[in-house]
């Protein structure tokens, strides 16, 4: 990943009526970065990508994206943004080659049948070409919308919930394709409220109602919130979780399949907390890495919805 910047935004902002659903929003995004925003639904994810990337206008604010003012050169970036949504929004009474071909000659691409061919390679979706799109599965159907997005070659692309709905072998064989376009220097936006999406980023920001309340690698996320974590295993969780949840030091805990996380910012008062479990018959109690998840609901619950 290079120095060089593909965004660089400050004070963005955005209203609808009355309602501020982007708050002087300010971020750079490194060239080749994959970077999520991660946050609750309507929290504005969306929009601040699209402001980002030129596809709609600030109402307070600027920056650049691919180099090119966002506001003044606008038409210029959405000629070199890709752009994937959650919902498939190709059409499924064409075949797949006749997406891809509507989509070749959408971009006003030289040789569109050379492109085309190119693409059915690539994603291996040749054996499917004369295939109604209505007819493939999710997989598939997230696989011809990455290629129908990716085919121009763009600078930018956006994910708006790309893996919703698909099968986890789907999800991975798409991550491994979106890695392959970061490292050709394809800068990835993903909007997202799915910790298994979130993971595959290099880079998050946690927004929550139009403001953003961490943005770092992702790897540093959890220690920069400052949660200490505890897992606690077993049977019978339940009394356990119902004693510890208004227990001081206990700032935050959540239920993971057979344990218990139980998080806290003192890590003695949190200690003392756990202490009357760590000898019981049928319990586990033992040190554990703060994760994405505990960092996500720790940050959504200090933040106010301003559509309340």
């Amino acid at each position: 990943m290079s120095g060089e910047l593909a965004i660089d935004v400050t004070g963005l902002t955005k209203r609808f009526g009355e309602k501020t659903v982007v708050d002087d929003f300010a971020m750079q995004v490194p060239k080749g970065a994959i970077y999520g925003f991660l946050g609750p639904n309507g929290s504005g994810k969306t929009t601040t990508i699209r402001m980002m990337c030129g596809l709609l206008k600030p109402d307070g604010g600027g920056g650049t994206a691919l180099g090119y003012d966002i506001v003044r050169e606008s038409r210029t970036i959405k000629s070199r943004v890709g752009y994937m949504t959650q919902k498939f929004s190709l059409y499924g009474d064409l075949t797949v080659r006749e997406n891809l071909t509507f989509m070749a000659r959408l971009h006003a691409l030289d040789n569109p049948g050379q492109h085309v061919a190119a693409a059915l390679e690539e994603y291996e979706l040749a054996p499917r070409a004369n295939q109604l799109a209505d007819t493939l599965s999710g997989g598939w159907k997230q696989r011809l919308a990455l290629a129908a997005a990716s085919m121009h070659s763009p600078g930018l692309l956006l994910l708006d919930e790309p893996t919703a709905g698909v099968d986890p072998k789907a999800r991975r064989d798409f991550w491994d394709r979106i890695r392959g376009l970061a490292r050709k220097g394809v800068t990835v936006l993903v909007s997202t409220h799915y910790m298994d999406e979130a993971v595959q980023c290099d880079f998050i920001a946690f927004i929550a109602y139009g403001r953003k309340l961490i943005d770092a690698p992702s790897g540093e996320i959890p220690e920069r919130v400052g949660l200490i974590t505890w897992r606690i295993e077993g049977r019978n969780l339940q009394p356990v979780y119902d004693a510890l949840y208004h227990a001081p030091g206990v700032d935050q805990i959540a239920r993971f399949g057979s344990a218990l996380h139980v998080s806290g910012r003192d890590a003695d008062a949190l200690e003392r907390a756990i202490a009357p479990y760590r000898e019981r018959e049928g319990l586990t109690v033992e040190p554990a890495k703060t994760g994405l998840e505990e960092a996500f609901i720790w940050l959504m619950t200090g933040s106010e919805d301003n559509f309340q």
